[in-house]
């Protein structure tokens, strides 16, 4: 009988319950702060890392974890009885992290190793490794466990507030930032990752907050409008618990019978986006249909 492992990384924040309760490996991603390097959810918390932030004197940046090390854990996971893998990673347009995976699994001996491009990251891509895992657990083929990611992956959609874009800017992750740069002082850029190209797109320039939040709603409520199968929401914060918490009560009185959860964005994701940001998130609600 096939024996299939899950392998993503620390971007789902899945928490440390999460992965164990359901079996999967989490790689850590390292950040780069002020010439020092940290593996996120090893090293360094979210706060931590935020409040490092506020003092440091350079931009953060990201790594890629060290190939040797993953080619390790995939043969750790052979060694222990799994024959095949499926390792979910973000997107590939924001890291060049799975290329460099599927250039060097198809040398391994006894094992294969699929890399999966979740095309998004933070929870929504956790939730597909829940959803991977409980479908290993059951005895499901690599096939069907892709197979219903692809479905679930087609549904996720999101919309990114951010209060500063040159983090965004500088790392290259904005793929039309000219435009959106000049002028950004008094403007709440609204980010999505473009349906085409799946990069990080500046699709709205609006003049405060509240009325960011109030546009980000909207286009949620035009795609709940077009959709036919029952939709789980998120709420996403960079270090501001208690507005993420006030957005979900928010929304959960203007879309009853939706669940919303909160997450967080990690260091690495915080790193591009800044403090202060916020999302929201949805894609079909697995645990229904």
């Amino acid at each position: 009988m096939t024996k299939i492992a899950i392998v993503t990384d620390s971007t789902a924040y899945l928490t440390k319950e999460q992965a164990a309760e359901n079996n999967i490996t989490v790689v850590p991603i390292p950040v780069i702060l002020d010439g020092t390097v940290y593996d996120e959810g090893v090293d360094i918390t979210p706060a931590e890392f935020y409040a490092k932030l506020k003092t440091a004197k350079t931009f953060p940046s990201t790594s890629q974890p060290p190939l040797g090390e993953m080619i390790k854990l995939y043969e750790n996971l052979r060694n222990e009885g799994y024959d095949q893998i499926i390792s979910i990673h973000l997107a590939n347009t924001i890291s060049g992290f799975q290329q460099t995976l599927r250039t060097a699994v198809g040398e391994l001996d006894g094992v294969t190793v699929t890399v999966y491009d979740s095309q998004i990251t933070v929870m929504l891509m956790g939730w597909l490794a829940l959803e991977a895992a409980k479908m290993a657990k059951a005895g499901k083929s690599v096939q069907e466990i892709i197979a219903r990611l692809d479905d679930l992956r087609s549904t996720i959609d999101e919309y990114f507030i951010v209060n500063d874009i040159q983090n965004l800017v500088r790392g290259g992750r904005l793929s039309n930032a000219a435009g959106f740069v000049a002028g950004m002082l008094r403007i709440k850029p609204l980010l999505t990752f473009d349906p085409e190209t799946n990069k990080i797109v500046a699709i709205e320039k609006i003049r405060s907050l509240k009325k960011a939040y109030a546009r980000a709603e909207e286009l949620f409520s035009q795609a709940l409008a077009k959709t036919d199968y029952p939709v789980r929401g998120l709420i996403i914060h960079a270090n501001d618990p208690e507005a993420a918490e006030a957005w979900k009560k928010d929304l959960e009185a203007k879309f009853p019978g939706i669940e919303f959860d909160i997450s967080f964005f990690g260091p690495v994701i915080g790193a591009h986006l800044g403090e202060k940001a916020i999302a929201l998130a949805w894609m079909k609600d697995f645990t229904k249909a």
